[in-house]
């Protein structure tokens, strides 16, 4: 699916929730990226991913830390890569975010602190090293 099309795809709530997979949630975060500043890219994931998980009744599903902390963790990769990559070349340069298994996040955040409650609400700093 291009780019714009996922995006009007999300923002309608019209994506299927069993095939919007990991990988799907990080192209959408690319697209908005190439398509806005960071702030704007961060508030429209937010909203769309908690429109989206009210609209499935599961607003329990949306955690703020990890969506704001994927974010930014792809804004930093796309700020440090070419840049006109097309999703294909950064992801294959970006492997490790989509690694299954253990998080990325896992280098930031132990487990307690991303599973609190607070985190799912906000954005929570880490509470590991930076790498």
């Amino acid at each position: 699916m291009a780019d714009l099309a996922l995006i009007d795809t999300f923002e309608r709530c019209a994506i299927d929730p069993e095939r919007f997979k990991h990988a799907d949630h990080m192209r959408l975060a690319w697209s908005y990226l190439r398509q806005m500043p960071l702030p704007e890219a961060l508030i429209k994931m937010r909203d769309g991913l908690k429109r989206l998980t009210e609209f499935l009744g599961k607003p329990d599903r949306y955690h703020e830390t990890v969506t704001f902390a994927y974010v930014m963790l792809i804004q930093e990769r796309m700020a440090s890569g070419e840049e006109a990559q097309t999703w294909d070349t950064f992801l294959g340069s970006n492997q490790d975010l989509l690694a299954s298994g253990q998080s990325i996040l896992d280098q930031f955040y132990s487990s307690e602190k991303l599973s609190s409650p607070l985190a799912r609400r906000t954005f929570v700093w880490p509470d590991r090293m930076f790498r």
